[in-house]
């Protein structure tokens, strides 16, 4: 290792080639050593090496350095070194000397070698494998050397990461690890990786970009954190930025309501450093990137949305009117500010709404406007302001009438107390800074945009130029300062707004040319030949009173649009004045101010063109140029066609009319037509019914008179059961059988209930001898709860026929009803032709008495039923007391089975007993004999008699359990 001790300790004043042939045995050593060891030495040398020696270490170590990395990937170390001597190979970060031939044959270097390494696009995969290593000494390393490659050439590593395979995915893992300085450093590798590349922003953004990052910065404490904190905000620029499908992404992500901490600041707003207010400043471009006016409307419209309804833009009001907020931070917020309120009605309203913190509360409004005609507030300042208020009106003709109605007469505070956004303008209007000229013109003229109401509106506007001269109004005071030949810029913006106020609106043209002094004006500046400065105005000049021509409606005798155009042919020539109308849009500030809407000057002598007015020129150019050209028979011709036109829209207006009228009453009349057919439906409807009802009337009345006639021929007594109506006679002979069998039934009942009685009663009876007659009562429970079961079966069936019974007398009373009435009509109709009075009136009493015995009859029944259903309530009351009574004697033979198990039980033991008892005795009486004493017959007689007595008992014993 001398030789690289004489390297490193200062031999680079020698010569070249040392140096040269030093590396190459270094290189020598890497290719050709079989040693581990001695291959990473060489390596850890080329890497001291490779920030002097960058151009040698390069050109003859870069290879030897790749295929390290593809067949050591097992030692950590060895890979660690060559990838940082790439990353020196390859970086231009550390530059030793600074001089410009110096840095550019660097980066030049650098890009060469960058060529080199990705020329084998298997070198970028190899890279992105070894990310994925866990170990710091690759995976750092790889990250810096990625992100160089990256910066020295990256749309070329760009499109290789992109079809590698997981190539996104991989370096997405970076922002998880650990280790903050790799997490970190990842994060400046993604801002390399998705700048300027559509494809690669949305696979970042779909890995759960967003909310790595957000949560990144909320632990470095949003604003208030580090650079990290700006290196994130750097990312997620890069991912929103002009991608409507990330900014769709990160709004349905609910993402937008993460980003309302960022902007919570306190009272004490001093002291800010610098890393907060860089941080601020992007979190607030990043709230523009979303709200864009160049982003899609719709994208734009919900983001706008969205950032009202989780409070960010309460937020940015509130530091909007705070106190010690940094100038560059108040003027960012107010940018960003407009453009979230920019065409959207609510947020629009929101801001209306805000108030200062101020005694007497203020509006926001009036506050900014302040600041805007105020010459002493910075320039970025009070364009800021500009573009806020024209945010506030874009769009917005409820705006636009409350900034209006400031200025008229019923509406000025008389007292003084306050000052309104309308008397702000027009004091910046007629100030003695052409600046805030120029701002309160372009502000007025934005709340007459597209708005013809408030056009005609502030023609009312009277102003008091001095004391003792008549009032004269806002548009007469405009062109009093163009007369008077004021600064470029006061002239420019007066005439931008008058310019805006006479397009489209004929009456307040009318107004204009009625003050004799200003058509001279115009003419004689458009005629003058004037320096390059003032071409811009005569441009303006030769737009205004085009607009006076083209939107004229000839009703000033003077100054209608024939005599106008021979006034320009006359002093001015068209070409001339078309000539100089081109003066406007080839002004070199025009296509800048067309671009954005935002007001952005690099310095006040810019400030010449409003965005909104460049969409006007580009409007009325073209038209003025024709209306200019045209003769007056053209102009003849035009207006015949007009009015050709106009009557012909009038006619075909009359016959539209005329043809909605009569849809109208068609649609009414088939109305009427749909109401009347249900109405004849149900009318039919009803006539069949009624037709049917009559059909029945008349054949019950055809029915009762045969009856009637057939009564007065027989004269039969009532006894033999001559009815008026043979089918009522047979219903009450089939009730009258019914009634029978249910006496019948009913009797049957009263006799099984006193069979069951007597039951009952033996039951009773046989309780007191359960001992001995234990197993006929149990009999006589079983069948008893058998007859008791075939009762309750009976007499569910005897409910039933009850039941139905019921329903055929209220039925046959029912018809009996109807069958009275029947008889009453045909009582009170005519008598029948050919009979007599007297055979009528005998028949009709006839037929009373009979319908009298048939309610007689039917009122018997009744009392019939009613007797049965009593019955049948004591028939239920005796049974539920007979089955009261089969539970109790069902108890009671279950306690004395109970008592005779137990007593068995005791029997059985002294039987036992017993026997080893007599067991025990003739033990000892063996004993006795074999032990010679001598043993008396009578104890053998009584032993025997013993057991003869033990065999009784024995056999008593069977036959009870027997039984």
């Amino acid at each position: 290792m001398n030789f690289l001790r004489g390297v490193m300790g200062g031999q680079s004043a020698g010569p070249q080639h040392t140096e040269a042939e030093t590396i190459q045995k270094l290189c020598d050593r890497v290719a050709s050593s079989t040693l581990l060891d001695d291959r990473r030495n060489a390596v850890r040398a080329l890497k001291s090496l490779s920030k002097k020696y960058r151009l040698e270490v390069g050109i003859q170590a870069m290879e030897h350095l790749i295929h390290v990395l593809q067949t050591d990937r097992s030692d950590s170390e060895i890979i660690g070194y060559a990838l940082d001597t790439l990353y020196n190979i390859i970086s231009n970060d550390e530059e030793e000397e600074v001089e410009e031939n110096s840095t550019r044959q660097s980066e030049d270097l650098g890009s060469q070698f960058t060529e080199i390494f990705i020329k084998q696009q298997e070198n970028i995969t190899l890279l992105l494998s070894l990310l994925e290593e866990f170990d710091f000494h690759v995976r750092w390393p790889g990250v810096k050397l990625l992100t160089s490659l990256l910066k020295q050439l990256g749309p070329q590593v760009q499109q290789i990461i992109l079809v590698s395979p997981m190539g996104v995915s991989r370096l997405m893992d970076l922002l998880a690890d650990s280790r903050e300085v790799i997490r970190n450093d990842g994060v400046l590798l993604l801002q390399a990786l998705t700048r300027s590349n559509g494809a690669i922003q949305k696979i970042v953004a779909f890995e759960n970009a967003f909310e790595r990052l957000l949560d990144i910065i909320t632990e470095e404490e949003n604003s208030g954190g580090g650079i990290v904190v700006e290196d994130c905000l750097i990312l997620l620029q890069n991912l929103l930025k002009n991608n409507n499908s990330n900014q769709n992404f990160f709004k349905e992500g609910s993402y937008i309501q993460r980003m309302k901490p960022w902007f919570e600041v306190g009272d004490d707003n001093s002291g800010w450093s610098a890393q907060k207010v860089t941080n601020l400043h992007l979190m607030l471009q990043l709230v523009r990137v979303l709200v864009s006016p160049t982003n899609p409307p719709g994208a734009t419209s919900s983001c706008q949305k969205a950032m009202f309804q989780c409070g960010l833009l309460q937020q940015l009001c509130t530091i909007l009117m705070a106190t010690g907020v940094p100038a560059d931070i108040l003027t960012e917020t107010i940018n960003t500010v407009s453009e979230v309120i920019r065409g959207c009605q609510v947020n629009q309203d929101y801001f209306a709404s805000v108030n200062a913190p101020s005694t007497p509360p203020r509006p926001a409004i009036v506050v900014l406007l302040m600041s805007m005609v105020n010459e002493r507030q910075p320039f970025v300042l009070r364009c800021a302001v500009l573009y806020c208020f024209q945010c506030f009106l874009y769009k917005n003709q409820k705006g636009q009438g409350e900034i209006v109605s400031t200025l008229l007469p019923s509406t000025i505070d008389a007292t003084g107390n306050s000052i309104s956004a309308g008397q702000l303008l027009c004091g910046g209007l007629f100030s003695t800074d052409s600046l805030s000229n120029w701002y309160a013109a372009v502000a007025l003229a934005h709340a007459l945009q597209d708005n013809a109401t408030q056009k005609e509106q502030l023609l009312r506007v009277q102003l008091a130029t001095s004391i003792g001269n008549p009032p004269v109004s806002l548009l007469q005071q405009c062109t009093n300062i163009l007369s008077q030949g004021s600064k470029i810029q006061t002239r420019v913006g007066l005439l931008m707004l008058l310019c805006t106020w006479l397009s489209n609106c004929p009456i307040a043209v009318t107004h204009f040319l009625h003050n004799s002094a200003n058509v001279p004006f115009l003419t004689g500046q458009i005629a003058e030949n004037l320096g390059e400065e003032e071409q811009l105005v005569q441009g303006l000049c030769a737009l205004l009173l085009g607009i006076s021509i083209y939107f004229n409606d000839n009703s000033l005798e003077n100054y209608k649009k024939e005599k106008l155009k021979q006034l320009i042919e006359k002093r001015i020539g068209k070409e001339n004045f078309i000539e100089k109308l081109g003066y406007i849009s080839k002004h070199e500030l025009y296509s800048r101010a067309s671009q954005k809407p935002q007001p952005n000057f690099p310095s006040p002598e810019y400030v010449i063109f409003d965005h909104e007015f460049t969409k006007l020129v580009k409007e009325l150019e073209g038209v003025i140029t024709k209306a200019i050209y045209k003769s007056s028979e053209e102009d003849k011709k035009e207006e015949e066609v007009k009015k050709t036109l106009e009557q012909h829209d009038s006619i075909v207006t009359h016959y539209k009319n005329m043809i909605r009228e009569q849809d109208l009453q068609l649609e009414e009349l088939k109305q009427q037509v749909s109401t009347l057919k249900c109405q004849n439906e149900q009318l039919q409807t009803a006539v069949t019914q009624q037709a049917s009802q009559i059909q029945q009337h008349k054949d019950q009345y055809n029915l009762l008179k045969v009856q009637l006639g057939k009564d007065s021929q027989h004269q039969g007594s009532y006894s033999d059961g001559a009815q008026m109506n043979g089918i009522q006679s047979e219903e009450i002979g089939r009730l009258r059988e019914e009634i029978e069998e249910l006496k019948r039934n009913q009797e049957l009942l009263q006799s099984q209930l006193t069979e069951k009685d007597s039951l009952i009663e033996n039951l009773k009876s046989s309780q007191t001898s359960s001992g001995t007659n234990e197993q006929s009562s149990v009999t006589a429970l079983v069948e008893d709860s058998e007859q008791i079961a075939e009762l309750k079966q009976e007499l569910t069936t005897l409910k039933s026929q009850l039941n139905s019974q019921s329903v055929e007398i209220t039925k046959l009373q029912a018809e009996n009803h109807e069958l009275l009435q029947k008889t009453e009509v045909f009582a009170k109709s005519d008598p029948i032709p050919g009979e007599s009075e007297t055979i009528t009136a005998a028949k009709t009493t006839d037929v009373e008495g009979r319908l009298l015995a048939l309610l007689e009859e039917t009122k018997e029944l009744k009392n019939e039923i009613k007797a049965l259903s009593e019955e049948r309530t004591a028939i239920k009351e005796q049974l539920d007391s007979s089955n009261s009574t089969i539970a109790i004697l069902q108890n009671e033979k279950n306690n004395l089975e109970v008592d005779i198990t137990d007593s068995k039980k005791e029997q059985d033991d002294l039987l036992v007993l017993l026997a080893d008892q007599d067991q025990k005795i003739f033990s000892l009486k063996n004993k006795l004999k074999e032990l010679g004493h001598p043993v008396e017959e009578e104890d053998e007689l009584e032993s025997g008699d013993q057991d003869d007595e033990y065999d009784e008992d024995e056999d008593d014993s069977k036959d009870q359990g027997h039984i």
